[in-house]
């Protein structure tokens, strides 16, 4: 509709020279009575034409050669907004469309051609995924889905660090509780890491070795066998939720191919860094940040600047033209730096997309849930998930703006009513899937032959929503707004059952009853589209 439009602003352009200097945006209306589609092009050009812009909207309107088959009426209305009001008809023929490109209906290639880098969760393997890893990994992976959804290529990219004091730290752990499980008196510090899930590792390597390593140091077997417990563990647990990245990076290679040693040099022969007080400084202060910033320590030990700098040019080198990277808020005052010191090395830092999450609260009956857990003072993902499931979790997830703090309501998440707006999609789907397979009794079909007989508020008011769903999948995409798709599938989801109650569809004349299962069927089919975005299951029975 609204590409029918610009192209009629574009002929009348030829005739209203002014028309060639603004760009054409039609927005939705949130009245009904202001039409499908409204634009403030005249107001836009008031300054430049200097007249009033209801009669420069006089002007245009008369200028456009509209097909009354398609838009029956052009008003104009308040101080100047032309609003258009498209023919039942017309808008009920799109639903040719859903049909036509039923699985694929929604998608673009406005990206197509162009790679794309989503880099989330990168935990490092020192324990299970927590909840808050949680919120990480269920975004980032839609947003995936959503970029491919446009067209991108996407690479979905796993960063951790598997050396360092942290992995010392977890050696150190695990073999302590082996030598306790052997009967050892030991002393556990405080800062180790607590969790059941390092004592069931130091039952491994028992079970494997019995005593025969009690002499092996911490950073050698115990260190080795931890990190790939732990690692098969995130894996797994990712795997419930569908999510399954493509590229392990380890921050280890960073090193091991002297990238760091390189971009070392590097900002020294560009008078970017000096030295002061035994470290080394990146002169962020004169590439727009408040101040200078310490890339090595003056114990020789790189701050998580410079390997982040060094990363970040791996992606570039390897030809994205998009890099997304997902963070929890700890990260929101220290990723600028990063930025700042990629563009004093001449890359184009507008390609890397900083996505900042806020923390997660469960709930339950109005009050923060302390979940009994194996594996520490904290919930895990896998706790989460066996609770309410993958497609409540991911559902969840995706459906609060990340910028907001989230209280995840468990009381909620566990109903099985139309409360909880996962049910209530899943619901609507199977639904549709229901009444598809009554009507096979029925000797009625699918027909869009008779489109035009969708005459009602809520048979136009469903399928001004479905048509909806190409525009809502791009901005989403665009937007990095996982939430957006959500509020959409809610609303559409909600014109189905208003159709559903005041539309029957068995029992009225055939035509009718036949346009009617088309629509249907097209509901359907979005429907499922947006879940499949959301990486959430469309039951056809429940």
């Amino acid at each position: 509709m609204k590409e029918y439009l610009i192209s009629a602003f574009k002929s009348a352009a030829q005739k209203l020279d002014y028309l060639n200097s603004i760009e054409f945006v039609f927005d939705i209306p949130k009245l009904e009575a202001h039409g499908d589609l409204s634009s403030n092009a005249a107001m836009l050009l008031t300054k430049k034409l200097r007249k009033s812009p209801r009669t420069t909207a006089e002007e245009i309107i008369s200028a456009l050669h509209l097909d009354p088959a398609v838009v029956y009426k052009a008003e104009i209305a308040g101080p100047g907004f032309m609003n258009f009001f498209f023919t039942p008809s017309y808008i009920a023929g799109k639903i040719k469309d859903v049909l036509q490109e039923s699985v694929n209906y929604g998608r673009s290639n406005k990206y197509a051609g162009k790679k794309a880098n989503v880099e989330f969760v990168s935990a490092n393997p020192t324990g299970p995924l927590t909840v808050g890893h949680g919120r990480n990994a269920v975004v980032g992976d839609t947003i995936a889905n959503l970029l491919e959804w446009i067209g991108y290529e996407v690479d979905r990219e796993y960063y951790f660090n598997n050396a360092g004091r942290q992995m010392r730290v977890l050696g150190d752990s695990v073999k302590l509780r082996y030598l306790e499980l052997l009967g050892h008196e030991i002393e556990f510090p405080s800062d180790y890491y607590q969790g059941e899930y390092i004592k069931e590792i130091a039952q491994t390597l028992i079970d494997e070795f019995g005593d025969k390593i009690i002499d092996d140091p911490p950073d050698g077997i115990f260190k080795e066998r931890a990190e790939k417990l732990i690692f098969q563990d995130i894996e797994k647990t990712l795997s419930s939720l569908n999510i399954k990245h493509k590229i392990f990076y380890n921050e280890n290679t960073l090193y091991e191919e002297k990238k760091i040693d390189l971009l070392l040099d590097i900002f020294k022969q560009r008078e970017l860094s000096y030295e002061k007080d035994g470290a080394v400084w990146l002169k962020l202060s004169m590439l727009g940040n408040q101040q200078d910033k310490v890339i090595v320590k003056s114990t020789g030990e790189p701050t998580y600047r410079l390997p982040d700098i060094a990363y970040h040019i791996t992606k570039f080198d390897r030809g994205y033209d998009l890099m997304v990277d997902l963070f929890g808020s700890d990260h929101n005052a220290t990723y600028p730096d990063v930025l700042a010191g990629l563009k004093a090395l001449g890359y184009d830092a507008v390609r890397v997309k900083v996505l900042i999450h806020q923390f997660v609260t469960i709930m339950e009956n109005g009050e923060a849930v302390k979940m009994s857990t194996r594996k520490a003072n904290y919930i895990t993902l896998d706790q989460l998930i066996s609770e309410v499931g993958s497609d409540v979790v991911r559902y969840f997830f995706n459906m609060r703006n990340i910028a907001s703090h989230m209280n995840f309501d468990l009381s909620l998440a566990k109903k099985h009513s139309e409360e909880n707006p996962v049910f209530y999609l899943q619901y609507g789907h199977a639904r549709i899937c229901s009444i598809l397979r009554m009507i096979e009794g029925e000797n009625l079909k699918l027909s869009v032959d008779d489109l035009h007989l969708l005459t009602s508020d809520e048979e136009q008011q469903l399928i001004k929503k479905i048509i909806q769903f190409k525009e809502e999948a791009l901005f989403s995409a665009e937007g990095f707004e996982t939430n957006r798709i959500c509020t959409y599938l809610e609303e559409l989801a909600a014109a189905f059952h208003r159709f559903y109650t005041f539309c029957r569809i068995i029992g009225s004349e055939k035509k009718l009853a036949e346009a009617r299962i088309a629509l249907a069927t097209a509901a359907k089919i979005v429907l499922k589209n947006g879940m499949s975005i959301l990486g959430v299951h469309a039951p056809e029975r429940m």
